[in-house]
C-alpha cells in the first residue's frame, strides 16, 4: 500500500517523501509544480504531475496506485498576499480540497493527514497555545485553513474518513544531507530572507514591527524544523493506519524567539554582520505564536530531535550557500 503525498514537491512535503522513502515506505507524489519542484522530490517516489481539483487525474491516480492514505500538502501559505487576494487563497486551498475529498469519498480512500497551521488561532489566548484554545484567525489564509479543518470534520462524519490535522508552527531548516531545502519564490520566511544577507542576494534584512508586546518589540515565533515535521506526519499516518480517531495536533518546540534573537542567531551562524533595518508591522502578524504538543508527543508519540535555533539555521544555511538560487541550475 502506498501513501499519497500531496504537494511533494515543495518544501515540508519534499522532506516528507524522503523521510518516508528512507523508511522504506512505497510513496507516490502528486504535485503541479506551480511553487513546488520536481527536483525536491526523492528518486524512489513515484510522481504525478496535475492538480488535486482535476477529478479524472487524481481517480486515473486513485485506480493506477494502491493508496492507503493520503497527506495533503498542497495549498497558498503566503499570509500578505492571502489579505491581499482572499479570493484566490479560497478558491485553491478550500475548494480544490473540496474536490479532492469528493474523489477521496469516490474511490474508497479514508485516512488523510492534513498540513495546517498556527494561523487558525490567530492572536491567542493564552501562551503556549492548547489545541482546545479559540480559534479565530487574523488573516484568509489562517481562515482557509481553519474552514478546511471543518470540512475534514463534516467528511468524516459523513463518509467515515478519518482524519488527523497538523497545526504547525514556523517551519525552518533543511535536510541535513544539504540535497533539499526552502526554495520560494517569492520567499516569506525569516529565516531564508536573513540568510539571503550572508548569501549577498540583499543588503539588509526588514523588521517589520518593533511595537509588539513583547520583550524585544518584535514578533515571537515558534521555529520547528522541517524533518521533525516531517517525521509527525509519518507518526501522524501510523496513527490512522492503526485505527485511530480523528484528530487536531499542535507542532512546534514549546519555544518561542523574537526576530531579533533569530537574526542575532544568524548572526553567530554564518559570522556574517546582516544588518537590520525595522519598517512598519505587516498586516495580520500576531504578535506571539508559541505551540504546546504535549498532545502530539503523548498520542503520537512524536518527539523533536533538531529543535535548538542554532541547528536549525545552520541546517538552512547549508542549504542555501550550496543553493544560492534554489533548485535553479
Amino acid at each position: 500500500m502506498a501513501i499519497l503525498v500531496l504537494g511533494g514537491a515543495g518544501y515540508i512535503g519534499s522532506h516528507t517523501v524522503a523521510a518516508l522513502c528512507e523508511a522504506g515506505r512505497d510513496v507516490v507524489v502528486v504535485d503541479n509544480l506551480e511553487t513546488g519542484h520536481k527536483e525536491a522530490v526523492h528518486p524512489d517516489a513515484k510522481f504525478y504531475q496535475g492538480d488535486i481539483s482535476d477529478h479524472d487525474f487524481i481517480s486515473g491516480v486513485f485506480r493506477k496506485e494502491n493508496i492507503s492514505s493520503v497527506i495533503h500538502f498542497a495549498a497558498y501559505s503566503l499570509v500578505g498576499e492571502s489579505v491581499e487576494k482572499p479570493l484566490k487563497y479560497y478558491e485553491n486551498n478550500l475548494c480544490k480540497t473540496r474536490d479532492f475529498l469528493a474523489a477521496m469519498v469516490e474511490n474508497g480512500v479514508d485516512k488523510i493527514v492534513f498540513s495546517s497551521t498556527a494561523a487558525t488561532y490567530g492572536e491567542p489566548e493564552r501562551v503556549p497555545i492548547l489545541e482546545t484554545d479559540r480559534a479565530e484567525p487574523t488573516n484568509p489564509y489562517g481562515e482557509t485553513k481553519l474552514a478546511m479543518e471543518k470540512m475534514f470534520k463534516w467528511t468524516a462524519n459523513a463518509y467515515g474518513i478519518r482524519y488527523v490535522s497538523l497545526r504547525y508552527f514556523n517551519a525552518s531548516g533543511a535536510h541535513t544531507s544539504g540535497d533539499i531545502g526552502e526554495a520560494h519564490s517569492p520567499e516569506s520566511h525569516l529565516i531564508p530572507l536573513i540568510l539571503q544577507v550572508p548569501n549577498g542576494q540583499r543588503e539588509f534584512i526588514s523588521v517589520f514591527g518593533n511595537d509588539y508586546p513583547t520583550p524585544d518589540g518584535t514578533c515571537i515565533r515558534d521555529y520547528i524544523h522541517v524533518t521533525d515535521l516531517a517525521m509527525a506526519h509519518i507518526l501522524a499516518v501510523d496513527y490512522l493506519e492503526k485505527g485511530g480517531e480523528s484528530d487536531i495536533f499542535n507542532l512546534g518546540n514549546g519555544v518561542g524567539f523574537s526576530v531579533k534573537e533569530v537574526i542575532e542567531t544568524a548572526r553567530k551562524v554564518t559570522g556574517h554582520p546582516i544588518p537590520a533595518k525595522e519598517v512598519a508591522r505587516r498586516a495580520g502578524d500576531p504578535a506571539q505564536l508559541i505551540a504546546s504538543s504535549e498532545k502530539a508527543k503523548r498520542v503520537l508519540g512524536w518527539n523533536p530531535r533538531q529543535d535548538s535555533l542554532e541547528e536549525i539555521i545552520s541546517t538552512a544555511w547549508k542549504w542555501h550557500q550550496a543553493h544560492p538560487n534554489g533548485f535553479e541550475k
